[in-house]
């Protein structure tokens, strides 16, 4: 089976979440800038390394499509966990490519 599906949506929900990390690091910094806070936010470092593990997790599930399914679903909701609003949309993606790799059957032919 080609997994082309979990694939394409893992890679989007990557790219997506990776995007969204650096959106939540600038309005952080913007924050900090305003509030005079001097307090580090790691959250958006944390969802960039997530978003690029379900990069990685849409790849492995082309050839192991469990432990695929399951980095996929891992990173998925750590993004949603570490930047909150900015990662629904990217961590909904990588929930659905994850949940696909782990549920979705190979399709039987059957031989005449």
């Amino acid at each position: 089976m080609k997994r082309t599906l979990e694939l394409v949506l893992g890679l989007i929900g990557g790219i997506i979440g990776f995007f969204m990390s650096l959106f939540a690091q600038f309005f952080g910094a913007v924050d900090k800038a305003l509030n005079g806070s001097s307090e580090v936010s790691h959250l958006g470092v944390a969802a960039m390394l997530l978003s690029l593990l379900g990069i990685v997790g849409s790849i492995v599930v082309r050839f192991r499509a469990k432990l695929g399914g399951i980095i996929m679903l891992v990173a998925g909701v750590g993004v949603v966990i570490s930047i909150s609003l900015f990662g629904i949309l990217p961590g909904l993606l990588l929930a659905i490519a994850g949940l696909l790799g782990l549920f979705r059957k190979p399709n039987r032919t059957i031989a005449a």
